[in-house]
């Protein structure tokens, strides 16, 4: 059975358990795996509709479930979203870091994607910041290229806004993002992403990091890049 269909069967469960004992569903419920917003397939034949099911279902939704099970030992994370964990991680134990990290960084990741010409182009305000802080476009593409291929191990590359508003590329190991209060990690708001796990481009592109790296550009989904950018820069 897949494991999203499992969850769901799981969740529905437990609710109807809680409502029969007359509890309250516990705070773990709410942290969701959160669907898709195209086709499995949508965005073949960069990505293959195989690594994406594999990478959503079993990938994101092992960190999901993992981040559940930890709720009971750490009782205060009850009392956050999954945003305001991130500022928090380091109250928090390895797996906490590991699994919430896994979350969030996914459940962005996947709304910077779009089929490849549906994804539209930078605003003219994020084209100006890009050229002020990098050169140029190709001089940022450049650099977070660098930085996604240069990533030893697993982890991620980001674009990101700093607190004192220029832009910078910067990257993660693991499942760590620039929003965590972890030293040694460059904080700012994520404006791109681009997951650099093998398992999110092993199966089609094998040891080929830079491969994959071309073939995601033409995916990205540069409305919510812009969207994202304009809430940054506004103080929201």
């Amino acid at each position: 059975m897949p494991f999203p269909l499992f969850t769901r069967f799981l969740l529905a469960g437990l609710t109807a358990l809680c409502l029969l004992l007359g509890s309250a569903l516990p705070a773990w419920a709410e942290f969701s795996l959160p669907p898709l917003p195209y086709a499995v397939d949508a965005l073949e034949p960069a990505i293959d509709a195989t690594t994406m099911t594999i990478h959503h279902d079993r990938h994101h939704g092992a960190y999901v479930a993992n981040l559940n099970g930890q709720i009971q030992a750490n009782p205060s994370l009850a009392d956050l979203n999954l945003n305001d964990l991130q500022a928090k991680i380091s109250q928090f134990p390895v797996a906490v870091r590991n699994n919430g990290g896994g979350h969030w960084n996914h459940s962005l990741f996947w709304t910077l994607l779009a089929p490849a010409g549906q994804g539209g182009s930078p605003s003219q305000d994020l084209i100006a910041a890009i050229d002020r802080d990098f050169g140029s476009m190709q001089a940022m593409r450049t650099q977070f290229e660098q930085a996604a291929t240069t990533r030893f191990g697993s982890g991620w590359a980001w674009l990101i806004r700093k607190p004192d508003g220029s832009l910078a590329i910067t990257s993660t190991a693991n499942q760590d993002n620039p929003l965590m209060d972890i030293p040694g990690i460059e904080r700012g708001v994520p404006l791109l992403a681009l997951d650099v796990w093998e398992h999110a481009y092993y199966l089609k592109y094998q040891n080929r990091r830079p491969d994959y790296i071309q073939a995601w550009w033409p995916l990205v989904n540069w409305q919510e890049v812009n969207h994202r950018y304009a809430i940054a820069t506004s103080g929201r």
